[in-house]
């Protein structure tokens, strides 16, 4: 039976349509009276896990689930050892380094050597400065990172932003774009190549599912 790491959040609805899309409906986990992780597709063909969103290529990894839909920069932060299929073109927001309205600074490479950047992101922000030769100190934060310049313990930000209307209303703006992020599909490497689960045809319904959109 295929098993499907499924993101909580953001990505859930569309990450359902699509599965709906080609046969497999896992819509009881967005039902309020859900309380189960694991659920069975009615047709019994496929089981669906959901977990975090940063949690969704570890279960992938480590083969507890065959396939999985995961944000491109919790892939990039993350680092696991799994395939990358398809960009499923959901989700779109882009990793952006922000700073106060009233900062001097409008480029990553005029922040100040080892000034302070907050992100949740802390791998791909110091990817960002280490390619610029920039080098900063990250503070590692889990909640909202917008309050790094807004109480003085950073000067910066790296943070995932979709409408900009949460830096906007907290006086923050963009200067730089890390990249541009979608939902993309991953499998487990080797279950991939070996075809296990006849996962070469589902991925080929989603391939059509995603090119007729």
């Amino acid at each position: 039976m295929l098993t499907v790491a499924m993101p909580k959040g953001a990505l859930l609805t569309d990450s359902i349509q699509i599965f709906q899309e080609i046969g497999l409906d896992f819509s009881l986990l967005l039902e309020s009276s859900n309380r189960q992780l694991q659920i069975t597709d009615p047709t019994g063909k496929a089981k669906a896990l959901l977990v975090r969103a940063q949690d969704v290529p570890v279960y992938v990894e480590y083969g507890q689930a065959k396939l999985g839909i995961v944000g491109y920069d919790v892939l990039l932060e993350k680092k696991a050892t799994v395939a990358q299929l398809l960009d499923l073109g959901f989700g779109r927001c882009r990793m952006s380094v922000a700073v106060p309205q009233s900062s001097p600074y409008r480029r990553s490479q005029e922040l100040p050597h080892h000034g302070r950047v907050a992100s949740k992101f802390v791998h791909c922000a110091k990817e960002h400065f280490d390619s610029l030769d920039v080098p900063i100190e990250i503070i590692p934060l889990s909640g909202s990172v917008e309050l790094g310049p807004i109480t003085g313990m950073s000067e910066a930000i790296v943070d995932l932003v979709s409408t900009g209307k949460t830096l906007k209303e907290n006086g923050l703006i963009e200067i730089d774009v890390l990249f541009q992020s979608t939902a993309r599909l991953i499998a487990h490497p080797l279950s991939y190549r070996l075809d296990l689960d006849y996962l070469s045809n589902w991925i080929t319904k989603l391939e059509k599912a995603v090119s007729h959109r």
